[in-house]
């Protein structure tokens, strides 16, 4: 069997929270050794509570933890040392951060030229410093909750973090970028991006759509603005489905399959924009041709007529369907003291690599012994630091991610 892409890379994860430690995450995933660097207090992350501890369990396995003071002399002698035989460094922190630590892009390129130096900040790198953002900020500054919701009803957010998880597959991407034309030409690179830039880039139709037109989007509930049936909640006999068929084949098609071929002549439904126009008539005509039918027949009975619908289900439902089941989708990690717990698996996999079991997110500071003596310093140094407390030594402490 091969080993992973990632194998041999070395990442420098100075990430909090979600959006930084979940491109870390990523690149673990695809085999790179990446250490987690933390302040001697932890992760603002640790602190958080229930929401919190979900995020350092989640964006955080198969990672080793390195507690260090940054501030201190040797702390950032520590890290400088670190940075210098890494081949990526992420970081997260508000504009300036890291420059002020000695530890900006500049700082790095000038100690190791291939290095690829990943910076995520809300808003830009240039945006004012004490303006803080996080994924709701993104969503509202956007435009994204004002499209989201129920026309008569407030902006709504997203149910999930979904600027913090588009903001890391988007750098992740860029990394990959990175390093393999740094395979190639042996150049490193300097990657900025922001919540708000990805934020806005996600909503890319949606935009162009209204320069296109001059008209700008609005909230509309479920359905898609400008196409019908698009994305259509579908009331059933024992719950909700959705379901999409608005080209004309695909409405021809769905019109077939419920017994109803006269909808296709009908002059309020004859094309999307008289469907978009009639949406609550034509829902009403769908609703009724299939109310008859549980969540399940009438997703196989569409399914099987070329029709795109789906069940719309909780948390609970995913984890115990048959599809979550036979694609691996959620795995548990190796039960270390006890601290074992399940997760969403990486939404891929190669046919010629055998992925170990997941180790769980690290305690704070697990790994800061290793670390250190794999960066040359010796046991002598190591004892030193830990008594100074430059370094938190968190090997033998009680598990905390588990909580």
């Amino acid at each position: 069997m091969s080993e992973l892409p990632l194998a041999g890379i070395t990442v420098a994860d100075f990430g909090q929270f979600i959006a930084g430690p979940a491109v870390g995450q990523a690149l673990a995933e695809l085999g790179a050794r990446v250490i987690k660097v933390e302040p001697v207090d932890g992760d603002a992350a640790r602190a958080a509570g229930a929401l919190g501890s979900a995020m350092i369990r989640t964006n955080n396995r198969d990672k080793l933890s390195l507690a260090v003071d940054l501030r201190h002399a040797d702390g950032h002698e520590i890290a400088r040392r670190l940075v210098s035989s890494s081949d990526v460094v992420i970081e997260n922190m508000r504009p300036g951060a890291m420059e002020r630590l000695g530890l900006g892009a500049e700082h790095v390129r000038e100690l190791n030229p291939r290095v690829v130096y990943l910076s995520i900040t809300a808003y830009g790198r240039d945006a004012t410093p004490s303006r803080a953002g996080l994924d709701i900020a993104a969503q509202a500054e956007s435009g994204m909750m004002s499209v989201t919701g129920e026309a008569d009803g407030e902006p709504q957010r997203v149910g999930f973090t979904v600027v913090d998880g588009a903001t890391a597959y988007a750098a992740t991407n860029a990394v990959l970028a990175a390093l393999l034309r740094r395979e190639r030409t042996g150049v490193g690179a300097v990657i900025d991006t922001s919540l708000y830039q990805v934020a806005v880039h996600l909503q890319g139709a949606a935009w162009t759509a209204m320069f296109a037109s001059g008209v700008e989007p609005v909230r509309r509930g479920n359905g898609y603005p400008t196409a019908a049936p698009a994305a259509e909640v579908i009331q059933v006999r024992d719950g909700r489905i959705v379901l999409s068929a608005y080209t004309p084949a695909h409405w021809a098609r769905l019109c077939t399959a419920i017994g109803r071929p006269e909808l296709q002549d009908d002059p309020r439904f004859a094309t999307s924009d008289d469907r978009v126009a009639h949406r609550a008539e034509m829902r009403a005509e769908l609703s009724s041709a299939l109310s008859g039918l549980a969540i399940g027949e009438a997703v196989e009975f569409l399914s099987s007529r070329g029709v795109v619908a789906g069940a719309i289900r909780s948390y609970r439902q995913v984890a115990d369907s048959a599809d979550a089941q036979r694609l691996g989708v959620f795995a548990a990690t190796e039960s270390v003291d006890g601290a074992g717990y399940r997760y969403p698996t990486a939404p891929f996999s190669f046919r010629d690599v055998e992925r170990p079991p997941s180790r769980p997110a690290p305690d704070l500071g697990a790994d800061s012994r290793t670390v250190l003596l794999d960066l040359g310093y010796d046991a002598t140094d190591v004892e030193r630091f830990m008594t100074a407390g430059v370094v938190v030594d968190g090997s033998a402490a009680t598990p905390r991610v588990a909580t």
